[in-house]
């Protein structure tokens, strides 16, 4: 049993222009839409040249009659907060790729600049674009709901419950710059992931943490795999998972714990190639209410669609992720970034024969978006009163060779930290887990 809640550790990592008739680099093609258009199922067409080939080959999956695909703006600004903005410039070219696709210098924001990463010219750009993605992470906290689904039928399995991250360390807020932006002095974890499991009912009051330490960016031989502790109820004692666990494959899921939002791994355990940039439509903002405060949305016949939701088009890098380790179960993943805020669009896992063999796909929410709840959905705090973070607020895996899949809902996912240092220890600390339940 707590192997199939330990996915949901990390999930704390749980961070206007209309689309207009010009050439772009999907092979030439002029967009045939603009924003407020609805694409319906009769239409998909006009989408093929901005979605990946990947996914079109497996359509079925995602596009189905009834749906009802509101275009967006194409290419939005997302850009993020000041504050982040300022601190990346102000660390401008401190940080390098050392051996191994080790990280080294990151003090915080983003450890490269866009300027500095050249696609086409520099073997590095891939890990350049990989160790910026992981940066953009934050503090999080979520509602969550995980469903399991085969040939589009939902099985009764599943998990509801509350999800909590802390990053630990690379604050962007100005007064941890004298602890080296960490929170406490002398930190060596980068941020730590919780779960709390609340139904069904032989589930509830599972409990996980999670630890991922900062040498993780260092090379491989230096480098300390993530610990992580489940306090199980019916066994009434702690146990911790295995760091071979992160690769296999949830029990009675398609997931592993490193497909979280794409890639949820430790970046020098694999190489990166940049395969190019192209302009990509993908969810990049909901006008879902969804879990938990709509349960009846519309996911497709096989559960696993969000064709009736606001689609955009944005620049994408495109990454391949090749495994290092020779017992990986897969032989590469390609993903898809966004190139503003590196927010996951696409990946595609294959197996070790080459064969593409799950498709995982995300939905967004903007934190300037007040729309679907109310004005304190995501409020500011004292030292970033404007967050400006695009959220995953959705994973989607589909299983393209048998079928099934698995999702997970948190809608309200929203990033403003822990109110005391007091809080923060608190929900650290592995004790935690079996004391005041």
């Amino acid at each position: 049993m707590f192997k199939r809640i330990a996915i949901a550790a990390l999930m704390g990592a749980i961070f206007c222009i209309t689309a207009q008739a010009e050439q772009t680099d999907a092979g030439g093609a002029v967009p045939s839409f603009t924003e407020g258009d609805v694409i319906s199922f009769d239409d998909i067409d006009k989408l093929r040249p901005f979605l990946p080939e990947q996914f079109w080959d497996n359509r079925d999956f995602f596009f189905y009659e009834g749906m009802q695909l509101e275009i967006g703006p194409s290419n939005y600004d997302y850009t993020p907060s000041k504050e982040w903005m300022s601190m990346t410039e102000k660390f401008r070219g401190q940080s390098r790729i050392g051996p191994d696709n080790s990280l080294e210098n990151w003090k915080t924001g983003w450890p490269f600049m866009h300027d500095e990463i050249d696609c086409k010219g520099d073997p590095a750009a891939g890990t350049k674009i990989m160790w910026n993605f992981q940066a953009a992470g934050g503090d999080g906290h979520a509602h969550f709901f995980y469903s399991y689904w085969d040939r589009g039928e939902q099985l009764p399995l599943y998990y509801e419950g509350t999800g909590q991250s802390v990053q630990l360390a690379h604050r962007i807020e100005a007064k941890h710059e004298k602890n080296d932006f960490d929170i406490f002095r002398g930190e060596k974890r980068k941020n730590a992931n919780g779960v709390q499991v609340d139904a069904p009912f032989d589930a509830r009051g599972i409990m996980l943490l999670s630890y991922r330490y900062k040498s993780s960016d260092k090379a491989r031989a230096e480098a300390r795999n993530d610990d992580t502790w489940v306090y199980v109820p019916t066994l009434r004692r702690v146990r911790r998972i295995s760091t071979a666990q992160r690769t296999d494959a949830i029990s009675g899921t398609d997931f592993t714990m490193d497909d979280l939002r794409s890639f949820n791994g430790i970046v020098p355990q694999y190489e990166w190639t940049c395969l190019g940039e192209k302009p990509m439509i993908a969810p990049m903002n909901t006008t879902q209410k969804g879990y938990p405060y709509e349960k009846e949305h519309n996911f497709g016949p096989y559960g696993l669609s969000f064709a009736t939701d606001k689609w955009e088009l944005r620049d994408a890098w495109v990454i391949r992720m090749k495994p290092k380790n020779a017992d990986h179960p897969y032989h590469h993943k390609d993903i898809y970034l966004d190139r503003q805020t590196y927010a996951p669009l696409y990946s595609f896992a294959y197996d070790q024969k080459g064969e593409l063999w799950k498709i995982i796909t995300h939905n967004h929410r903007w934190s300037q978006n007040k729309e679907l709840t109310d004005d304190n959905w995501f409020p500011g705090w004292e030292d970033v009163p404007e967050p400006r973070a695009i959220l995953v607020v959705s994973d989607i895996i589909s299983n393209v060779q048998t079928g099934t899949g698995n999702r997970i809902e948190f809608w309200d996912a929203q990033g403003t930290p822990m109110p005391s240092k007091g809080k923060i220890r608190r929900f650290i600390d592995v004790g935690r887990l079996t004391k005041g339940r």
